[in-house]
């Protein structure tokens, strides 16, 4: 097993006040960044609301030394990596993630952006125009007003009661006094004593502080300035209400406890183990869902907001009150020693399967003493009458511990060695059950990193059952113990993934067919999201080859047929494994994978969501499973992403979720492209789309070769995660490929000239692949036909 993140991160400060964590971590094979500027919408004069937010928009939009197309934005997404900002209530965030070789350069990037932006008058006026569709968003989104709605018990002077993701309205660009304030926030916080960075990566502690000390020297230098102290949060303690026609019943208690013991309440609150709030409340037929939270906590101030899903509304909220006042005055007074040490294996286990934004991002604390008295205190002060219900506390969750060794392979408890070979009663009556065929296991990825994969699939005779109400909660311990569960629905299939540590991996698997083969649960309910989000989660059951009315009854198990496939896992974890699966229900088997060919068609697919903007994703499949054509193709894909974003998104300002890229959907490789607009009607988008499609040629020809080594580096193992491989193989396999897929396609990238790129854009126009536009309304327009 590979070396693990050291368990605690260094902390610097440097000579100009920039405040520098770093993590070395062996295992990781990218690096990543996270930067905080302590300032964010609630340091804004009152005149000027969304102004932080407005400022880390316009950060991204370029500098002298780095244009928009040399920028940290189209650095990283060419390198393959990831990047994004968040404008929180007192906090401005910004991070990335590269390949070790690329890091410098990104790291450059952003504090020229951070030191230099352009604050361009155009600029603005463009930028402008993308908050206030993000702001029209915001307010037709449920979840959004919901917590507006729960925010008016606070105090009417507490800025969380006001609005701060700027609009048309809030953001004149065009008057100097706003100029003069943007420039002068901007002055005022984004300098090196009022920043904090984290960096994490493979490298020595001793380069990481080399990259901090060089990022440092970039920024402008200046002290920390104290934020200012925030009224009280509330003239009461604690209020309840249920938002609108919502499920979600809130309870939100104002305190003063840190944030790590918020932390500890809430994940003892959440569990769903026997015993819990949760699962006494899903008893009575109360809730289906309890979800805590610390949504805000500064300057000692915090929010504790803990929101139950009812099952019925029709009922008063009492017995769901009273219920959960029992529970935390049962937690106040219980023995915590027990939980203490589990919070901790909790923080442990995760830096050691964390990719590396993750733990860059990483700031969780075991709970101290002086946080445990501090929680004591604070739940004191509710005032709770005795518990009267007999709670119980969660029990350890397993997979945080190493499983009990079992007596050696092949010998009956009390045989030895000498009895090998000599059968047994319990070995004669086993003689005669039928052989279960196990997961396939590929040695494609290397055994020695302690992480592997597993992809499980099934296939049934009609519309495959919803199960993630069933796996939640092991899924649940499995996050915890570093094993990510997922689970993907499309027409009669169903596909699970397990991905993390070896060690657990295992028992979770037993868990989880333990579960499989009980009576399942009733469906969660849905949670609102925006459009595009909505369309992106409908999208692989749109692609599969059948498809099912709504509301069909699903399969039974009996019928099911299943087949696997392992990733990265040594010898004796794949017998475990093995041994686990055996217990799966269904026929396992040898499943094949068909595509339902388009070959030049172009397919609508009308998916209903609750906003009303336009929203829409295009899917056009390369026209063959030729890994020739996957190259070109994901070349293709490279060289476009950059301008189809600036295009749509700057230019035009068709929408503010504008995005492009490679897919792989069941196994099948293809071009996406995805707009939501709150502006421009669906059939403006195609249109804006098919524009854009016909002018690849010319794009094409200014950048040929240009991106070749950047994208066949990503393929590299140098640079690939885990997680990243084993899904590019899992759907290699599904796709027919040969297990050095990874090595052939980076050849074949590498190799690709213009002539192939061309006749991919070409292919790309003409539909050879097929189209399959997915929308939240009816196609319009010649040349569509409407999903079967």
């Amino acid at each position: 097993m590979s070396a693990p993140a050291h368990p605690h991160p260094q902390h610097l400060t440097l000579a100009n006040g920039l405040r520098v964590s770093l993590r070395h971590a062996p295992r990781l094979k990218r690096c990543a960044a996270a930067l905080k500027v302590a300032a964010g919408s609630h340091d804004v004069p009152l005149a000027w609301p969304g102004l932080a937010h407005f400022l880390e928009h316009l950060l991204f939009l370029g500098t002298q030394r780095f244009p928009t197309g040399e920028g940290l934005m189209a650095f990283v997404q060419r390198h393959g990596g990831q990047v994004n900002a968040s404008t929180r209530e007192r906090t401005t965030d910004f991070f990335f993630e590269l390949p070790v070789p690329t890091f410098a350069d990104g790291l450059d990037r952003l504090a020229d952006m951070l030191t230099h932006p352009r604050l361009a008058l155009d600029d603005q006026l463009r930028e402008r125009e993308v908050l206030h569709a993000e702001f029209v968003a915001w307010s037709q989104d449920a979840k959004a007003q919901q917590q507006v709605a729960v925010f008016e018990g606070l105090a009417a002077d507490h800025p969380l009661r006001g609005f701060h993701a700027g609009n048309r309205d809030t953001l004149p660009v065009e008057r100097e006094t706003f100029q003069q304030a943007l420039r002068e926030f901007h002055a005022h916080f984004y300098q090196s004593g009022q920043m904090t960075l984290s960096l994490a990566g493979p490298q020595s502690l001793v380069e990481l502080e080399a990259l901090a000390q060089r990022f440092s020297e970039q920024l402008t230098s200046g002290p920390w300035h104290p934020q200012a102290v925030p009224p009280a949060l509330m003239q009461g303690q604690a209020y309840s209400c249920q938002p609108g026609a919502s499920p979600h019943w809130h309870h939100v208690i104002a305190c003063e406890a840190s944030r790590e013991a918020l932390d500890f309440l809430c994940t003892w609150l959440n569990a769903p183990a026997p015993g819990g709030l949760l699962a006494e409340l899903k008893t009575r037929g109360l809730a289906t869902a309890v979800q805590a939270s610390a949504p805000y906590h500064f300057a000692g101030q915090a929010l504790l907001d803990i929101v139950i899903t009812r099952s019925t509304q029709g009922e008063p909220a009492t017995q769901i009150q009273a219920l959960l006042h029992d529970w935390l005055s049962f937690f106040a007074h219980s023995d915590w020693t027990p939980l203490r040490e589990e919070f901790a294996l909790l923080n442990a286990r995760q830096p050691q399967v964390q990719d590396a934004l993750a733990l860059a991002r990483n700031d969780s604390e075991d709970l101290s003493e002086q946080g445990a008295t501090a929680l004591k205190a604070m739940l004191d002060s509710l005032h709770l009458p005795p518990s009267r219900h007999p709670w119980q506390l969660p029990p350890n969750n397993p997979f945080l511990r190493p499983p009990i060794k079992e007596e050696r392979a092949g010998l009956i408890r009390g045989q030895t060695s000498a009895h090998r070979g000599l059968r047994t009663f319990a070995q004669d009556r086993s003689r005669g059950r039928r052989e279960v065929a196990a997961p396939t296991f590929s040695q494609a990825l290397a055994d020695s990193s302690g992480e592997g994969a597993l992809y499980l699939r099934w296939q049934f005779e009609c519309a495959a059952p919803a199960l993630e109400s069933t796996m939640q909660a092991v899924r649940e311990s499995a996050h915890q113990a570093g094993v990510e569960l997922s689970f993907e629905t499309a027409g009669n299939e169903w596909l699970l993934k397990i991905i993390g540590l070896h060690e657990p991996m295992p028992a979770i698997l037993e868990a989880l067919a333990q579960r499989l083969n009980q009576p399942q649960e009733a469906p969660l309910v849905p949670t609102p999201m925006m459009a595009i989000r909505e369309l992106l989660k409908a999208l692989p059951a749109c692609c599969a080859a059948s498809h099912f009315a709504p509301g069909e009854q699903p399969a039974a198990w009996s019928t099911a047929r299943w087949h696997g496939l392992g990733l990265g896992f040594p010898a004796a974890c794949e017998a475990a494994l093995k041994s686990a699966a055996a217990r799966l229900p269904g026929q396992p088997t040898s499943l094949e994978h068909t595509h339902q060919d388009l070959s030049g068609q172009r397919v609508w697919h009308e998916v209903k969501t609750d906003s009303t903007e336009a929203a829409l994703l295009l899917f056009c499949p390369t026209p063959s499973q030729a890994l020739a054509d996957e190259a070109a193709w994901r070349l293709l894909g490279h060289i476009l992403q950059g301008p189809f974003y600036q295009r749509l998104r700057v230019e035009l300002q068709v929408g503010y979720a504008v995005f492009s890229g490679i897919r792989q959907i069941n196994g099948q490789t293809g071009l996406l492209f995805g707009v939501q607009s709150p502006s421009v009607p669906l059939e403006g988008i195609v249109a804006h789309l098919q524009t854009f499609l016909t002018q690849l040629p010319a794009l094409v020809r200014s950048r040929a070769n240009a991106g070749n080594l950047a994208l066949a580096q990503q393929f590299s193992p140098q640079v690939l995660s885990m997680t990243q491989a084993a899904e590019w193989l899992w759907h290699a396999h599904l796709a027919g490929h040969p297990s050095d897929y990874l090595a052939r396609l980076q050849a074949l990238i590498q190799s690709c000239g213009v002539d192939e790129l061309l006749l991919a854009a070409q292919q790309l126009n003409d539909a050879q692949g097929g189209w399959r536009c997915v929308a939240n309304g009816s196609h319009t327009g010649d040349g569509w036909k409407p999903a079967g």
